[in-house]
């Protein structure tokens, strides 16, 4: 049986730096292992539009605005707004 190694941060590649920073060591090597040599593109939205908007129109607490909403999944009021009209049809 391998003994685990310790990982050199002085010599790690950038982006690895990066991961490392921001979620530590174990989470680090669990992206590595399951996407070396994958290239990931992350997408700018974190909330799916289809899923979002089918969710939207159907929550019926109207106590959040549209602007607290906006901020909340990163969509325009305009969207929102939209998004919230037409779950109500």
């Amino acid at each position: 049986m391998l003994k685990k190694e310790k990982i050199r941060y002085e010599v790690l590649h950038p982006t690895y730096k990066a991961l490392y920073d921001l979620v530590g060591e174990d989470n680090m090597m669990k992206v590595y292992h399951e996407f070396r040599g994958t290239q990931v593109q992350m997408p700018m939205k974190l909330y799916d539009r289809q899923t979002l908007k089918k969710y939207l129109g159907s929550i019926s607490d109207k106590t959040i605005s549209v602007k607290d909403l906006s901020h909340i999944y990163g969509f325009s009021q305009r969207w929102i707004r939209k998004a919230l009209f037409k779950g109500k049809k």
